[in-house]
């Protein structure tokens, strides 16, 4: 079972491995979710809405195989709570699969993310362009399984610093 943190439109929908056989979706936004469900219809894998909130998720601790999140973390208000709740939910050998952007190691493109990130907390759903996603995944106890950093080709750099990886419970 994997809880999806942030499913959007269901646009990772046809990634998911055959093996999946359950998806919890965590989504706030009822648009997203009437969008995703064409993708969802095409899935092998059932879905079901789990919440609404990454910061409290209704599962029970230890459940989940896996945990899922695509540029997400950045819109969460409480990055913290909600990082504690995806390592609640993973059993103890389960895996948290995340691709999110945050902060630049350039100084040149952090001036930029610093500039533009009040604006753009405002037009983009309360983004957090600066947020040390690594660190702040370390922080809540996983440890990194595997940890790529880039720059996204095709995006403004202030936006593409990425950070893609695998991490499980330390």
């Amino acid at each position: 079972m994997v809880v999806g943190i942030g499913v959007g439109s269901g646009l990772n929908v046809s990634y998911y491995p055959s093996e999946v056989e359950k998806v919890l979706a965590v989504e706030p936004s009822a648009v997203s979710m009437r969008l995703a469900q064409p993708r969802i219809a095409r899935s092998s894998a059932t879905v079901e809405l789990a919440g609404v909130d990454g910061q409290r998720l209704d599962l029970p601790s230890e459940e989940c195989d896996a945990a899922l999140s695509t540029w997400t973390l950045c819109t969460i208000p409480d990055l913290q709570a909600a990082l504690a709740e995806i390592r609640r939910v993973l059993k103890p050998d389960g895996v948290f699969h995340f691709v999110e952007h945050g902060h630049a190691p350039d100084a040149n493109v952090v001036r930029w993310q610093e500039r533009l990130e009040p604006l753009n907390r405002r037009v983009a759903g309360g983004c957090h362009m600066t947020r040390r996603i690594s660190d702040e995944i370390e922080r809540a106890g996983f440890v990194f399984q595997s940890l790529d950093t880039y720059y996204a080709k095709g995006v403004p750099k202030p936006w593409a610093y990425t950070f893609e990886g695998r991490a499980g419970k330390a």
